[in-house]
C-alpha cells in the first residue's frame, strides 16, 4: 500500500465515522433490514465455532512457511506472477478481521433462519479460509463454494477446514476471471467478494453475481473504501437499478436485490 494508499484509507474511515449512523436499526422501515441491524449487527455473543475459527488464526499468524503464491490480482497478472510469501504475512495482510468474520457468520445465520432453508454461499478470494470457514460453520446442510487462484494458500487453507470438521466447502482453484465464469450460474442466496481489489475487477464480478441472487440474498463486498478504484466501484454498484438498498459498513458493504425494499443508502457505524 502506497502513502498515497494510505491516506485514502484513513480519510475514508475519518469520512465514515462523521457521516455513519451510530444506529441499532431506528429509522430503517424494512423489518427484515431492521432485524440485521438490531439483531445481528448489535449482536456481541460468541459463538460456538468462534474459539476454534480464532485458534485457526492464531496458528497462521505464527506459522513462518514459505508459499509459492500464484498472484491474479491488482499486484498480479492474467497469466500470474509467482512470489513468495509467508504464511504469517498473507495471515496479517489479507485475513478478514474477527468482528467481520463473525459478522458474516451471523447474517448466514439469520438468513437461513428466515429462509428455513439450506443456502447456497460463493465466496470469491479464499485466502487461507478463515472467512470461508464463518461461512461455512453456522449450518452443516448449507452449500459454500470458494474460488482461490493460488494451489499453495488453497492447500493451508483445506488444511484449516479439515481440523474445523467442515465439509460443506467445494473449491474452485485458478483465475477467478475464468473459473467464475464456468463454475457459478445458478441461485445463490450470499456472495462474498474479497478477490482482486480493483475497479474493473469489482464490477466485472458483481455484474456477474447480481442476476444470480436470491429475493433475499446479499451481495457483501469487502473492502469498498480500500481506494479511489473500490469506492468508485461500490459507489456505481449501489445506484445500480437492481440494488434496492445498501448498507455501507466502511470494512463491507452490503447490496441488497430485494423490490420490495425502498431504494435507501445506509451508513452505519459498527
Amino acid at each position: 500500500m502506497t502513502k498515497s494508499g494510505n491516506f485514502h484509507r484513513i480519510w475514508a474511515y475519518v469520512r465514515h465515522v462523521l457521516t455513519a449512523w451510530n444506529t441499532t436499526g431506528e429509522g430503517i422501515h424494512s423489518p427484515y433490514l431492521f432485524a440485521i441491524v438490531r439483531l445481528i449487527m448489535r449482536d456481541e455473543n460468541s459463538y460456538y465455532c468462534f474459539a476454534d475459527i480464532e485458534r485457526r488464526r492464531e496458528l497462521l499468524l505464527a506459522c513462518e512457511d514459505e508459499l509459492d503464491v500464484v498472484d491474479y490480482g491488482s499486484q498480479g497478472s492474467p497469466e500470474g506472477l509467482h512470489v513468495s510469501h509467508r504464511v504469517c504475512d498473507i495471515a496479517k495482510n489479507h485475513l478478514e478481521s474477527p468482528k467481520i468474520g463473525q459478522l458474516l457468520f451471523r447474517l448466514v445465520l439469520f438468513m437461513q433462519q428466515h429462509e428455513h432453508r439450506p443456502l447456497q454461499i460463493i465466496e470469491l478470494g479464499t485466502s487461507l479460509g478463515i472467512s470461508t470457514a464463518y461461512l461455512a460453520s453456522a449450518d452443516s446442510r448449507n452449500s459454500v463454494v470458494t474460488f482461490e487462484g493460488s494451489e499453495s494458500v488453497l492447500h493451508v487453507a483445506q488444511g484449516v477446514w479439515k481440523i474445523l470438521h467442515l465439509e460443506n466447502i467445494t473449491w474452485q482453484q485458478g483465475n477467478i476471471d475464468h473459473t467464475l465464469f464456468i463454475h457459478a450460474r445458478t441461485q445463490r442466496d450470499i456472495a462474498y467478494v474479497d478477490a482482486n481489489h480493483t475497479y474493473e475487477a469489482t464490477m466485472r464480478y458483481a455484474q456477474h453475481l447480481l442476476p444470480m441472487i436470491s429475493t433475499n440474498g446479499m451481495l457483501i463486498l469487502d473492502d469498498i473504501h480500500y481506494s479511489e478504484e473500490m469506492e468508485r466501484a461500490w459507489n456505481e454498484l449501489k445506484n445500480d437499478e437492481r440494488v434496492t438498498t445498501s448498507m455501507d459498513l466502511y470494512h463491507i458493504g452490503i447490496l441488497f436485490v430485494n423490490p420490495y425494499f425502498l431504494k435507501r443508502h445506509y451508513k452505519i457505524r459498527i
